[in-house]
């Protein structure tokens, strides 16, 4: 494994924390938008998960770029999400910890608003926003979540968009960071966000688009069965660990059901979903 730590004698106050997998077309984009950031007093920590196209060496000049604001590492072989972005928390120096995807974009006072809640609201431990979708043909769709989500909203589904976060980083330490398990790829969030519940904390919604997620309109449709599993098996935690009515149990059936509808029908209702 390759530790890319850089030294600095003041810590930032932000960490961005980003798992990077065979995105060197886009990654580009990604690191620009935190460049960019009027909120400045960040770092960047970068862990490649096992490229095999030219993530690496992109990110890399990035690093040699800025060797004073990023921070780059890699993993052996592929170890999914949540190891991942474990490794980068380990590194992470920061009060606050922002997440980003390599292959999204968001605007310049994302961490300005998001930061903003924080310093206010100090019963906050969370804060997202509205995320917006995009394509080569441009913003085709919005996620919105309530804006001061309770536990009975863990029904439905994540109550927070994940990339877009910022999360007090004492929030993180108190429930050990991502589980690392593979019944938790693709709803990692979710997860750590009920342990968070759990613990006490809570968050807040944004409702702006201060994230973008480049997506393909089909793309959710083509998730992996596995993945809807997964999707069951956190839902069904979310009742038993936040000790909702017993009833809540039934939305742990949704996700499968969801993966047995054909294709079009399953698209026509997402879409319905995502508010444009």
């Amino acid at each position: 494994m390759n530790d890319g730590r850089t030294v600095n004698k003041k810590h930032p106050q932000i960490s961005v924390i980003m798992g990077i997998f065979n995105c060197s077309d886009t990654l580009s984009d990604a690191i620009d938008s935190i460049l960019n950031q009027s909120y400045s007093d960040w770092e960047l920590i970068m862990c490649d998960d096992g490229s095999v196209d030219g993530t690496w060496q992109a990110a890399n000049q990035y690093k040699a770029d800025y060797p004073d604001k990023i921070i780059l590492i890699q993993n052996e072989k592929n170890r999914g999400l949540n190891y991942t972005l474990n490794r980068c928390l380990k590194m992470a120096r920061g009060e606050y910890i922002a997440r980003m995807d390599g292959d999204d974009r968001c605007p310049a006072d994302r961490f300005a608003k998001e930061i903003e809640v924080l310093n206010r609201e100090p019963d906050i431990a969370i804060v997202s926003t509205d995320m917006g979708y995009f394509d080569d043909h441009g913003v085709w769709g919005n996620m919105s979540h309530a804006t001061y989500p309770e536990s009975m909203d863990f029904l439905k589904g994540t109550p927070f968009c994940h990339a877009p976060c910022m999360v007090r980083k004492s929030a993180y330490d108190a429930v050990g960071g991502y589980s690392d398990e593979k019944k938790l790829l693709r709803v990692e969030d979710y997860h750590l966000w009920i342990k968070m519940y759990k613990a006490g904390f809570r968050g807040k919604n944004i409702h702006q688009q201060l994230y973008f997620m480049r997506d393909d309109r089909n793309a959710y449709g083509r998730r992996k069965f596995k993945f809807r599993l997964n999707e069951a098996y956190v839902k069904a935690l979310a009742v038993r660990e936040l000790k909702l009515p017993l009833w809540g149990y039934m939305y742990a059936i949704r996700p499968i059901l969801t993966g047995l509808l054909p294709a079009k029908i399953y698209d026509c209702f997402h879409k319905r979903n995502l508010k444009g």
